[in-house]
């Protein structure tokens, strides 16, 4: 819990998490649903993976190529103060 004072990067909450998440979940609601079940979940895994890249500085179109390359990109590891 204290990472969250010491490492102002991190969100203290998961709130962008679920603002990220909206625009599926408000394409769920009107439809009915969004697709099958795994379309559903790559949907989101991709989302997830680009949002992630984007917060991190990385762009959309770059953090994608490299995942059709077989190098996804990755976040950098946690620092954790000593």
């Amino acid at each position: 819990m204290l990472r969250f004072v010491v490492d102002l990067d991190v969100w203290p909450t998961n709130n962008q998490s679920k603002r990220d998440l909206r625009p599926f979940k408000t394409q769920q609601k009107i439809s009915g649903r969004l697709t099958s079940q795994a379309a559903t979940a790559c949907r989101l895994q991709i989302a997830s993976y680009v949002s992630t890249a984007r917060k991190h500085g990385v762009s959309a179109m770059h953090a994608l190529r490299l995942a059709f390359r077989g190098t996804p990109w990755m976040p950098p590891a946690a620092v954790v103060p000593t």
